[in-house]
């Protein structure tokens, strides 16, 4: 296998810190979660909701003032999530929902959920990569399929990296997400693959790493901050950025 991306690792941070036997050779193909694995999360949803804002102030002005409220919006996705418990998997649904009831609460149309929340969603589609995911990426390609694995609602080819990927899994159109085992089987099997066959690369140690084991894949847990292990089964490869991960697979 060649070399792996020569793009730096920082010093302070060992290239890969194995928890447990890593069987390279198992692995035929690689799963992927999305948000906080490939780029920060947080950054987006706040463009995100200010964009949603500024639309609100333009067509809901009334909801705009009734969300400048301290913690209210934190309020109405409670409730939203307790009262539509059917939609737990669905973060653009619930998002929706909680859009609507802010409308019903300040007095105006609740028909204009749907565009903000388009308004919101395209917005959320504006990522910022990390500075290894693209690198990352090209290289993992090139020797493995890959599938995007995720809880959220980006889009891969929205988000500019769909051309990486063989085909991407996400709860709302799968009907379930991680960690339950259903989602990281379907992933394995979308390429030709048993789940032990597949190894899955996420930043969320419960949601990610505790799932795929206990759906039989191999999992790396990317740390890119200083977390401790709190869980049981441990993964077989801890890594501070995609570019460790490569070099692990690489070695």
């Amino acid at each position: 296998m060649t070399s792996a991306p020569t793009a730096p690792v920082p010093s302070s941070a060992p290239i890969a810190t194995p928890a447990a036997p890593l069987d390279v050779k198992r692995i035929s193909a690689i799963s992927l979660d999305l948000d906080d694995t490939l780029w920060p999360i947080w950054p987006t949803i706040e463009r995100a909701e200010a964009v949603l804002h500024e639309w609100l102030l333009r067509e809901a002005p009334k909801t705009a003032s009734l969300l400048l409220t301290p913690g209210i919006l934190r309020e109405l996705r409670e409730a939203t999530a307790k009262e539509r418990s059917d939609l737990a998997h669905d973060l653009s649904a619930l998002r929706r929902e909680s859009i609507r009831t802010a409308l019903k609460r300040a007095g105006e149309d609740p028909a204009l959920a749907d565009p903000a929340f388009d308004a919101f969603f395209a917005e959320r589609q504006r990522v910022t990569l990390y500075d290894d995911a693209l690198p990352a990426l090209k290289w993992l390609s090139e020797r493995y399929p890959l599938v995007a694995v995720s809880n959220g609602n980006a889009d891969i080819h929205k988000t500019g990296v769909g051309r990486w990927f063989r085909t991407a899994f996400n709860a709302r159109a799968f009907g379930s997400g991680k960690p339950h085992a259903p989602i990281f089987r379907a992933a394995a099997a979308s390429v030709g693959l048993l789940p032990k066959d597949v190894l899955h690369v996420g930043d969320d140690a419960e949601l990610d790493v505790v799932g795929a084991l206990n759906a039989g894949m191999q999992a790396a847990w990317l740390v890119r901050d200083e977390r401790p292990w709190v869980h049981g089964a441990r993964p077989q490869l801890i890594v501070p950025n995609l570019h460790a991960l490569c070099v692990a697979l690489g070695a």
